[in-house]
This record gives structure tokens, C-alpha cells and sequence, in this order.
């Protein structure tokens, strides 16, 4: 169950991993708070549980009982919350439904939630959920810091599905001249730190003037950006591309992926620009390190430190080989850490091993 199918990193990976598992050994059913969103396409019989805008009203409590009877009628073996606010909404109904095995998540590092959420979330986890599945360790580490018992904690990586591994013809084909940086994030949040990137590119261009950059991405704060480019003097070499579907075609015709990101546990964007077989330059920041290996298939930076943000993509913009070395590394890292297939059997592996788990307490209880 995820919150909605609006674009963002956790739902694309509630949308790919809900098909993957449907095409296993286990029966799906997908729940939502909000039926909307493009990647609800592929998802037809998606069940829907509205809130009305707050947990705590008339509302939301028939749809916590509503809930609650959907998951007993339907016999679910496995509860599993995707984000924040189903963990808040599946695991108490779960528990209350007595569903065998309820698992809740963890995929980003909760610096960016208040301390109401904090409080709340930290207390759900504790108690509710048989586990809970984060997404990189350094997520896992900060429910460690909040009080989240560590064998709860599993660690299983955001997924790639096979398409993106595949050649394909670039939206934009290279000149043999430009030199083309990329960067794919939404332009809602001041975590991307997009002015980063700007001002880096701003000071490489007085030494390597043939650059264009690509973003893609949109948002309230691309206004601010786009002039941000044209008070830099760079407005004619960043070209805005707004939200795409097409992003393996984009990153074909990139040389070099950065993100510039000020918090991250663990980036669908650097995930598909390895696949797509470039070299990634991207700060050093919460589960980012676990994604590229420095100097082997990227470049990691300190955030804010604009020198080495610079420093590493000059070096890369200036060596072919190395950017074909890094990319082709990369290529193989991410196929064979962070395939749809390996990602899937550990989901099924770890649904069958609490089910297990909790048959064997069952009779030890009965004995």
C-alpha cells in the first residue's frame, strides 16, 4: 500500500515492484490513499482508502475499518505499508485485522519530517510493523537512532526494471562538440539543490565553454531557477525539460549524470543513470555512497563544497576514457545489485521467512 501514484522515487518503486511481485509466486493486492497519479496506469484494481485530509476524523476511521475488513475478506497473508503516511494508516488496521505478517518501510532518512512525525513515526515502527524494510542502510541506521530495534530492520535496495538497461535512441543526439551534463529531480524541493549545479557549470564554462546542460524535472521553484541561469550568463546552455516519460532516451544522449542533492537515501536517478552506462558525480549524502563507488564508477562530493562539485567534473569532461570506464562499471554494478529480478526475490524471500517465522510461534504456542 502506498499513499498515491503521483511521480516521485517511492512511488515509481511501489509501481515496479507491485508487477514484479504480481508475476511471482504471491497473489498481489495494491492499496492506495489517493488513487491518482501516472504510475497507477499498470495497476488497475487498485484499492483505494481516503482519508478526507486528516487521520484523525470521521472519515479516515471508516476507512481504517473499511480497510481492515478489505484485508480479512481477502485472506492477505503479508500487510506491507510502502511510506510514511501508510505506515501510519496499514499497520494499526493490519494489526487490528489480525493479518499473519505486517511490514511497514523506511525509504527516506526523516530529516525532512517534522517532530510530531518524527514522534509518531519512531512509535509506529517500534511496536506495529514484524519488520521494516529500508531501502538503504542509511535509513536503517537512522531508526537505529530513533529507538527501532535492529532486527527489525531489512535492508533491500530500490529496484531496476529491465527496460532501462536497454539501448536506445537519445531524445537529443550528440553533436560530437557539446559536452552534455544531465540532472533528472523535481523542482519542488530545495533538497535537490539544483543552484549547485548552475553555479558549478557557470565557472566551468569560462574554461570549457562548449557545455550544455540537461534538466529534467519541474516544479514551483523552476522560475527561480531559470533565472538564476539567466542572471549567470548561462541561460542558452541549460535546457529545462519539464516532467519527461522518456528519461532513458534523455540519459542516452548525456556524457555525465550529477545530483546535488542535500539529502538522499537512495536515488532512482543515480540508479538509472548507471544503467543508462554513465559516470555519476553526486554529493556524499545519505544512502548515495552505498549507490557509486568513488573513482571507480563516479565521483562522490562533500555537499556545499563547490570546489570539488567543479574539481570532479572537470576531470570527468576532460577524459573520454574515463567516463566510458566509469560508466561501463557502473553498467554492471547496477545490473547486478539493483536488477528487478534480484530485488524481487528478496521481497519474496523475506515475506516467506516471517510467515515461517510466525507459523513456527503459532505452534509453539499451541504446544
Amino acid at each position: 500500500m502506498t499513499t498515491s501514484g503521483d511521480r516521485g522515487g517511492t512511488e515509481r518503486q511501489f509501481a515496479i515492484m507491485a508487477a514484479a511481485l504480481g508475476r511471482g509466486s504471491f497473489r498481489v493486492e495494491t492499496g492506495c490513499i489517493h488513487r491518482r497519479g501516472s504510475f497507477f496506469d499498470g495497476l488497475p484494481q487498485i484499492q483505494e482508502f481516503p482519508l478526507g485530509g486528516r487521520f484523525v476524523s470521521w472519515r479516515a476511521l471508516q476507512s481504517y475499518v473499511v480497510l481492515g475488513r478489505y484485508l480479512r475478506r481477502n485472506e492477505v497473508a503479508v500487510a506491507h505499508s510502502f511510506d510514511f503516511y501508510t505506515n501510519l494508516m496499514l499497520l494499526p488496521a493490519a494489526r487490528l485485522a489480525g493479518t499473519p505478517v505486517v511490514l511497514g518501510s523506511m525509504r527516506q532518512l526523516g530529516d525532512r519530517l517534522t517532530t510530531w512525525q518524527t514522534r509518531i513515526l519512531s512509535w509506529v515502527l517500534r511496536f506495529l510493523p514484524d519488520r521494516i524494510v529500508c531501502n538503504s542502510r542509511a535509513a536503517a541506521e537512522r531508526l537505529k537512532q530513533l529507538g527501532v530495534p535492529a532486527q527489525k530492520l531489512v535492508v533491500i535496495p530500490n529496484a531496476l526494471p529491465e527496460e532501462v538497461f536497454q539501448q536506445t535512441e537519445p531524445t537529443f543526439p550528440r553533436d560530437g562538440k557539446t559536452l552534455r551534463i544531465g540532472m533528472v529531480a523535481r523542482m519542488n524541493e530545495k533538497v535537490k539543490n539544483h543552484p549547485a549545479l548552475l553555479q558549478a557549470v557557470a565557472l566551468l564554462m569560462q574554461e570549457i565553454p562548449d557545455i550544455e546542460v540537461f534538466l529534467a524535472g519541474d516544479g514551483k521553484l523552476r522560475p527561480d531557477l531559470e533565472k538564476m541561469a539567466a542572471d549567470l550568463g548561462i541561460a542558452s546552455n541549460i535546457h529545462f525539460l519539464g516532467e519527461r516519460q522518456d528519461i532513458p532516451a534523455i540519459l542516452a544522449g548525456l556524457d555525465i549524470s550529477v545530483l546535488t542533492s542535500t539529502s538522499e537515501s537512495s536515488s532512482n536517478a543515480i540508479l538509472e543513470a548507471m544503467a543508462a552506462g554513465l559516470p555519476v558525480v553526486a554529493t556524499r549524502v545519505g544512502g548515495t555512497p552505498e549507490l557509486i563507488q568513488h573513482g571507480e564508477t563516479g565521483f562522490l562530493v562533500d555537499s556545499g563544497d563547490e570546489a570539488q562539485l567543479v574539481e570532479a567534473l572537470r576531470t570527468l569532461l576532460q577524459n573520454e576514457s574515463l567516463r566510458r570506464q566509469f560508466g561501463l562499471r557502473g553498467r554492471e554494478f547496477a545490473r547486478t545489485r539493483f536488477g528487478v529480478a534480484s530485488i524481487q526475490r528478496q521481497y519474496e524471500d523475506l515475506y516467506t521467512a516471517v510467515l515461517l517465522e510466525k507459523r513456527a510461534d503459532c505452534l509453539r504456542g499451541q504446544a
